[in-house]
Formats: structure tokens, sequence, C-alpha cells
């Protein structure tokens, strides 16, 4: 038997602990799921085990950056992207003649 055809790389699940984690790769040759719990615990699932926990789809977490071990001051606000692009904008504006 065949991995769930349906269950896809960047899908979310909420086990029965109430765990939330994403797919984040499948070896169909192997039939294995490795999954990244939302604090960055990642752990490979062979079919039965992904049968076995039973996981019920969830929405993708509002923050993103609970596996990534980010504090909010770490990762950039939209504000600096602007500068970036308002920098990189008068650069270009130097190399026009």
């Amino acid at each position: 038997m065949t991995l769930d055809h349906t269950v896809r790389i960047g899908d979310w699940f909420k086990n029965t602990n109430g765990d939330s984690f994403e797919v984040v790769a499948r070896d169909e040759g192997d039939e294995t799921i490795e999954l990244q719990y939302f604090d960055g615990t990642i752990e490979e699932l062979d079919r039965e085990t992904w049968e076995e926990m039973h996981p019920d789809p969830i929405e993708p977490p509002e923050d993103w950056t609970g596996s990534m071990d980010l504090a909010r001051e770490d990762y950039q606000s939209p504000e600096s992207v602007l500068e970036l692009d308002d920098w990189m904008s008068e650069l270009d504006r130097m190399d026009k003649p």
C-alpha cells in the first residue's frame, strides 16, 4: 500500500495530542513522511505510523515563526523592506544617464 496522495508538502495537521505540524518531505520509495512540529522538532514517520496517528488537517498557523526559533525583532518588518526598496531605487537612478 502506498502513501496517501492527498498528503502534500506544506500541509498542516494536528495530532490527537493537539500538537500541530507541517509535512516538510515525502519519500514515495521508502513510504515515509517527514514532519516539522510548530516548535521546530522534526520527525520521520512510516506509512503505518502515519495511518495510526489519524492526523486532522488544519489551516497553517498565523504566526509562522514558531518552528523558525525567531523572535519578532529578529525578522524584518514591512517598514524595513520598504527602506531596502528605496535604497535599491537610489542605486538604479545613479546608473541611468
